[in-house]
């Protein structure tokens, strides 16, 4: 079982782990050593037991606080999941009818039939123009 010298505090510890665990291990103890830091800049010097108790009750209220936060993640999760499956349950909304008005082709051939003669007549009005 391989061994580990940690820092907490100031302090050195020995500590054992599985094979392989080490990195888990010195990750740990960072962040168990960078809440002591913490408690010593605002307190000083604290026995070792003690520094220990507050650095690992400070880490225990923010996992409980992550912990929260991480059931309520989840809690939003599974209302969302939910909400989808709730909406891919519905049924397909009615096809709306569109109306698209027609225009007689009566009305379209007046309408071109008086275009032509307006363009007549503006020609006839360029013509007379150039004329003067």
């Amino acid at each position: 079982m391989p061994e580990q010298i940690i820092t907490i505090g100031h302090k050195d510890f020995t500590v054992a782990c599985q094979p392989g665990e080490e990195q888990y291990l010195l990750a740990a103890a960072e962040m168990l050593d960078a809440e002591a830091r913490t408690l010593l800049n605002q307190i000083g010097r604290v026995p070792a037991e003690r520094m220990l108790l507050m650095a690992g009750l400070m880490l225990a209220d923010k996992t409980a606080e992550a912990d929260d936060k991480l059931k309520a993640a989840e809690e939003q999760i599974a209302s969302l999941r939910e909400e989808i499956s709730r909406l891919h349950a519905r049924p397909e909304p009615e096809p709306r009818k569109v109306e698209v008005p027609v225009i007689p082709s009566d009305v379209t051939d007046a309408l071109t039939e008086l275009a032509a003669r307006a363009e007549a007549v503006a020609d006839d009005l360029e013509a007379r123009a150039k004329a003067s």
